[in-house]
C-alpha cells in the first residue's frame, strides 16, 4: 500500500487536508465543530505549531500550519486521533471517523502562504454554502478579518503584515483582498509532484530532501521525483544540434530523472518505442 511522503523541518508550513471515511460526514453538528476546534487548540499548543488559518466545512477539513519543530505528522496524529475519540463517543459509535491519511502539502510560505490563506477561508463560497466568508461561522475569515474574537491557536500576525502595521488597516485591506479571489482559479496548477507549492528556486531547495525518498518504492513516484527539473528545461525549444544529444538528453531525463518513455515521446513528438530504442541502444 503506498503511502504519502513527508517532508518535515523546523519552519515547514504546510496545507493539510483530511476528509471522512467514504466521504461521510466527520461534523455532524456544531458541537462537533468546537469539539474539533478545542482539540486543534490543544494540539497547536503543544506541538508549537502555528495555525495561520483553517476552515471546518461537512466532509473535511483545511488547515494551515506552520511547525516551528518539524513535527507535522506527530501532531496530526494526534488530532485526527483525540478528535475521532471524541466524536465517537458522543455519537457512540466505533470505527474510523476519518479516511485513511491526511493529505499535507510543503509550501513556500513567501510566495503562496497569503494566496493559500485566501483560499482557505474562499471554500465555503465556493461551495455555494454562503455567498460571502464573513457569513460562515466556521473558518479563521472572521477573526483575521476583525469580525470576531481570534480563538487563542489562532495566528494572523504573520497573514495581517502583507498589509501593512496598523491593525484596522490592515484588517481592512486583507477583506478586500479575500473579495478579490473571488472566481479566481486555485493555486493547485502550480503544484509540483503532488506536494509541493512554490517558486522553482523553493522546489530546487527541497531537492536534497527529496533524494532520502527516491528508493521508497511505497511512496508515489511523482512525490519521490518532485524536485527533477521539467521536462521542457531537459529539452531545449530550439531543438538539438544532432541526434547525438538528442539522444543523451532522452537517456538523462529517464535515468536521472525518472520521467516514463511516454512522458518523454510526448514531449519530443515521438512514439515511445523510438524513446524505447534509445535507451536500450544506450544502456547496451
Amino acid at each position: 500500500m503506498s503511502r504519502p511522503l513527508r517532508i518535515e523541518y523546523p519552519g515547514a508550513v504546510y496545507h493539510v487536508t483530511a476528509r471522512g471515511n467514504a466521504r461521510e460526514a466527520i461534523f455532524k453538528d456544531d458541537t462537533d465543530r468546537k469539539n474539533f476546534l478545542v482539540v486543534l487548540g490543544k494540539i497547536v499548543e503543544r506541538y508549537n505549531w502555528l495555525c495561520h488559518a483553517y476552515c471546518l466545512m461537512g466532509n473535511h477539513y483545511h488547515l494551515l500550519i506552520e511547525t516551528p519543530d518539524g513535527n507535522l505528522s506527530q501532531g496530526m496524529r494526534q488530532l485526527n486521533g483525540v478528535y475521532t475519540q471524541t466524536f465517537n463517543r458522543r455519537h457512540r459509535r466505533v470505527g474510523h471517523v476519518l479516511q485513511g491519511r491526511f493529505k499535507a502539502i510543503l509550501v513556500d510560505k513567501d510566495s503562496y502562504l497569503l494566496e493559500l490563506g485566501r483560499y482557505i477561508v474562499l471554500n465555503p463560497v465556493r461551495a455555494k454554502m454562503v455567498k460571502h466568508p464573513k457569513h460562515y461561522a466556521w473558518s479563521s475569515y472572521r477573526a483575521t478579518a476583525g469580525l470576531s474574537n481570534p480563538p487563542a491557536f489562532l495566528t494572523r500576525e504573520w497573514l495581517l503584515s502583507q498589509f501593512g502595521h496598523h491593525r484596522k488597516t490592515t484588517e481592512a485591506r486583507y477583506r478586500a483582498f479575500v473579495a478579490q479571489g473571488t472566481g479566481q482559479p486555485t493555486p493547485w496548477d502550480k503544484l509540483s509532484g503532488q506536494i509541493l507549492l512554490g517558486s522553482e528556486v523553493f522546489v530546487k531547495k527541497m531537492t536534497g530532501k527529496l533524494k532520502a525518498a527516491e528508493g521508497l518504492r511505497e511512496i508515489p513516484r511523482r512525490q519521490r521525483l518532485a524536485a527533477r527539473p521539467a521536462l521542457n528545461a531537459l529539452f531545449p525549444k530550439q531543438g538539438f544540434k544532432n541526434k547525438t544529444a538528442r539522444d543523451k538528453a532522452i537517456h538523462q531525463a529517464h535515468r536521472d530523472h525518472g520521467y516514463t518513455l511516454v512522458e518523454i515521446g510526448r514531449a519530443l513528438g515521438l512514439h515511445y518505442t523510438t524513446i524505447s530504442k534509445v535507451v536500450n541502444q544506450d544502456e547496451a
